[in-house]
């Protein structure tokens, strides 16, 4: 009998133990994704009060992260917004249109469902192994604009995390020749819709987490999730390889984004290189020819790279 309790305790002892790390963990990871939502809606003035936040979401796990925080925020923000979540239904086979539905009635947010067959078109229109993406968010996006107004919505908001905002960085300059990528918050090609990414600052490992611990009905996109060789896919890869071989090199590239200097980069149009004269007065922003480079960032670092590292 001693032997029983003796052999027991230790293994009782450790699942308790274990439970409160995962506890403790949890709670850091809600209060971290709460702050970092905060600080990116504060930051660009994402979110006034009487806004009505339309929230794309797709039944993919940061859509279901950014409605699941700012449903968290406007209980306790000291302004007044309201939230109506929206799905598009775009008829993909398979597609179990029952699911977020009931998931968002369970959750007693207003919401939306907009049923409109955008599969047939592209799978019509674009070759068979030809990328769908583009077709599919041109198509997707005239849609959610129709309905933003439909519903009177003032913002959309869209759940682009800090990873998606670098991929499309390194996309734009490997294959488009720009340094170009997602903004925080915008005005639509249309011109009448501001679209904002509340989840500027997260992290994806982070969505991914909480979308485990939430246990959101994800729904995987069949229409495009097979192309494994898409290049934001590889650009992917090549951003979480950094991050486990250098860590901090993915933080200090994403605080690069909001510390551009055009004096000293290459485009003309940017800054007036051809009208530049010497001035005879020092300038602490000014070319340093012959000083060895400073990569010391986090010295410099800004309040949104000290929240993405948080």
């Amino acid at each position: 009998m001693n032997a029983v309790w003796i052999d027991e305790a230790p293994a009782a002892a450790d699942a308790t133990a274990n439970s409160l790390k995962i506890e403790r963990e949890t709670h850091k990871l809600e209060k971290r994704l709460c702050r970092q939502v905060g600080q990116a809606i504060v930051d660009y003035n994402m979110i006034e009060e009487g806004d009505k936040v339309m929230v794309c979401v797709s039944g993919g796990k940061d859509s279901y992260a950014l409605l699941d925080i700012l449903l968290k925020l406007k209980a306790r923000a000291p302004i007044h917004f309201d939230i109506v979540a929206v799905n598009l239904d775009q008829k993909q086979p398979g597609f179990p249109e029952e699911v977020l539905p009931k998931y968002l009635s369970d959750l007693g947010v207003d919401f939306h469902i907009e049923n409109q067959d955008t599969y047939s078109i592209v799978k019509r229109v674009i070759p068979e192994g030809k990328t769908t993406c583009g077709l599919c968010s041109r198509l997707r996006r005239g849609i959610l604009y129709r309905v933003a107004d439909e519903l009177g919505a003032t913002k959309v908001a869209l759940g682009h995390h800090r990873d998606d905002m670098l991929q499309t960085f390194f996309l734009n300059m490997f294959f488009a020749g720009k340094l170009k990528s997602m903004p925080p918050k915008l005005v639509s090609d249309d011109g009448k819709h501001i679209v904002i990414r509340p989840l500027a600052y997260v992290a994806e490992k982070d969505t991914v987490r909480w979308a485990q611990h939430r246990e959101f009905p994800i729904i995987p996109c069949t229409l495009c999730g097979s192309q494994e060789n898409l290049q934001r896919k590889q650009v992917g890869e090549m951003l979480r390889e950094w991050d486990k071989k250098y860590p901090g090199r993915v933080e200090n590239m994403f605080t690069a984004l909001q510390n551009v200097v055009p004096s000293h980069l290459l485009d003309g149009t940017r800054h007036d290189f051809k009208g530049l004269k010497a001035t005879g007065v020092a300038d602490d922003d000014g070319d340093k020819a012959f000083d060895t480079p400073s990569f010391d960032l986090l010295s410099q670092a800004p309040a949104a790279l000290r929240i993405v590292q948080g």
